[in-house]
Parts: C-alpha cells; structure tokens; sequence
C-alpha cells in the first residue's frame, strides 16, 4: 500500500508542486521488512519504490536514523522524523483497532495530519480522534478506508444539512469475486485461491468471507455518516458497534446455488444495509438475490457500488467499477492534498 501511494507521490510530484504548492520528503518509514527508521534530511524517493532499502538524501549531523526495531515510543520515531503527516496502513483489527489507533493519536498529539486506510480507528475511535484533531488545530482522515479512493466521506463535506436516512450496496470486492467464479463453475476454494492469485484475497480472507470487512465498512459509514443529529450537536450521536450489525458470509452458498440463481435472474450479492429506525440505526451484511439487470445485479470483479438515500436526493448512487492498483493509494494522496494543500 504505502510502497503505491510512494510511487504516486513521485509521479504527481511537480503537480503537486506547480498546481497545489505542495513539496515533500520521506522522512521516516516503518514496516515489518525494514522496521522503524527516520532522517529529517529525507529518503530518495526513487529508491523507495524500488524493494530495496530506503538510501538517505545527504543527511544533517544530528540526523537520527532509527534501528531496524519498534522504538519504545512512536512519538520518538515521528520526533526524529520531524512528521507533519503521518500516513497509517496497518492492517485491520477488527476486535480493537490497534496498533492504528495508538499510531494516529500519538501524530495528532505530536501535530501531525493524520491519514489512514485502515477503518478500525473509524469504528472503536473515531469521536476520540476526530475531537483530538480539532483540538490540536490537525486533520484526521480516512477516504481510502471505504471504496479505495472514491470521495464518498468527502462527498457528503460538499453538501451541508443534508441527512442520510440510509445506505446499501456491494463494498467487499474479494466476496464478489468469489461469487463470480462459483457461478462460472468453481469451488469455493478453487474460486479464493483464484482471488489470492490475481491479488484480490489476502492470505488469510477470513474477515472477507464471514462478512466482517463488509460489516466494518458499513459501521464506518454509519458511524462519520449518520452519526450527527440534525442540529450538528455531538450530543446525541447515534452508536453503533459492530455486534449490533447482523452479519452473514459466503461460506454456506454452493456453487450450484450460485448458478441457479444466476439461471434465473437473481443472482447473490453479499450486501451492505444501513437504515434508521426511531432514534438507532438497523444494519445489516448478509447474501442477498438482487436481480440481474439491477445496478447492483450489474457489480462484477472488483468493482463497488453504493446508495444513498437522504431527505434532499431519494436516491444518490457511486460505482466504481474494477479499481486498480492505484485506487486505494490516490485515496490517500487526495488526503494529503486537502491536509496540508491549504
């Protein structure tokens, strides 16, 4: 992920110069293959697209570069960075939402921007870290989180006192994919080895099968969403956890299910639904029949789709249709353009 948004960061560099007033530097990096370093003074970026070990600018004396260990403090790692943003792509705990969590509240804290791609923060933290920011004159965002880096967050900053009544839609792309193949004939585990293949399932695709990264997607757009009352006021959000969202995977479909309901018109779509009922939210993830020639009965591959219903527009709809490896990573640079580009 980070590796993509560097690559992109070097592609847009003289626009982000020319157009927004935007320079750079890498100046720290933190991963399982290389740990925790930092350099004021900068990494060269051609270097660290590449796979081999981040090659420091020509350093300052009192340069610190951190050994290949997790420093006992991040707020050491991002103070010898110097960090003014801090981009966060750990991967998702669904339990907690650490180590993300800690991570983005020790760079507000420190005065960096932060931005993240991980939507655990957004479920377990998201008020915590959203008022941390305010406080600390900072931005807290996460754009790439839900439909790599459609503008469906910033979407709803463009359009004051509208109020969503509900959402629905297709927003795991592993779990269509899977589908997809099923009804072409294969296996359920023929059909996730495919996905691991092309890159679209991770290793382990447990928290796409059993519906959880649905689910976390759609507690993060209820919760930044839906979560205000109509005055605006932080009194009176709406909680939701993820064990008040119904929840249901892909493992018991069989592929002759599959394509007996793609026979016949109604294909299954493992669907997103967010509703509100009195004064809380109903959502659900479940399989569901949609029919063929239905918007979403037209989502294939990788591709997403969302619906909002709001009291000004019945009906609001975003497709993005089969992302590639840049999405989720422009997602991110679109973060660092409304952060830090004035």
């Amino acid at each position: 992920m980070n590796r993509t948004l560097v690559r992109l960061l070097a592609d847009r560099e003289a626009e982000l110069r020319n157009r927004y007033g935007i320079a750079f530097r890498v100046t720290g990096i933190a991963s399982r293959s290389l740990g925790w370093i930092a350099d004021r003074a900068g990494f060269d970026v051609t270097t660290l697209c590449g796979a081999g070990a981040p090659a420091r600018e020509k350093s300052e004396p009192d340069s610190k570069f951190i050994s290949k260990t997790t420093p006992q403090n991040v707020r050491e790692w991002l103070a010898s960075a110097q960090a003014d943003v801090l981009f966060e792509a750990t991967s998702l705990n669904v339990k907690d939402g650490q180590p993300a969590i800690d991570h983005i509240r020790a760079a507000l804290e420190h005065g960096a921007h932060a931005i993240t791609a991980n939507k655990g923060p957004i479920v377990h933290a998201y008020r915590e870290l959203r008022d941390l920011a305010a406080a600390r004159g900072k931005r807290f965002l996460f754009e790439s989180t839900v439909m790599d880096g459609v503008p469906i967050f910033s979407l709803f900053d463009q359009m004051p006192t509208i109020h969503l009544q509900g959402f629905h839609g297709i927003l795991n792309s592993t779990t269509n994919v899977i589908l997809g193949e099923m009804e072409q004939g294969l296996s359920f585990d023929e059909a996730l080895k495919k996905a691991q293949a092309l890159g679209v399932a991770e290793t382990d695709a447990t928290h796409d099968i059993d519906g959880w990264d649905a689910a976390v997607k759609t507690a993060a757009l209820i919760t930044v969403l839906m979560g205000l009352n109509e005055m605006g006021s932080n009194e009176n959000d709406v909680p939701i956890r993820l064990e008040d969202i119904e929840r249901e995977g892909i493992r018991d479909l069989t592929p002759q299910a599959l394509r007996n309901a793609r026979r016949d018109g109604w294909p299954f779509k493992l669907v997103c639904r967010a509703k509100r009922e009195g004064n809380g939210i109903k959502a659900s993830v479940a399989p569901e029949k949609v029919l063929a020639t239905s918007p979403m009965g037209k989502v294939t591959g990788t591709s997403s789709y969302i619906y909002f219903e709001t009291d000004i527009f019945p009906g609001l709809a975003v497709t993005e249709e089969n992302p590639g490896l840049y999405a989720t990573a422009y997602g991110l640079l679109t973060d660092f353009v409304r952060a830090v580009g004035g």
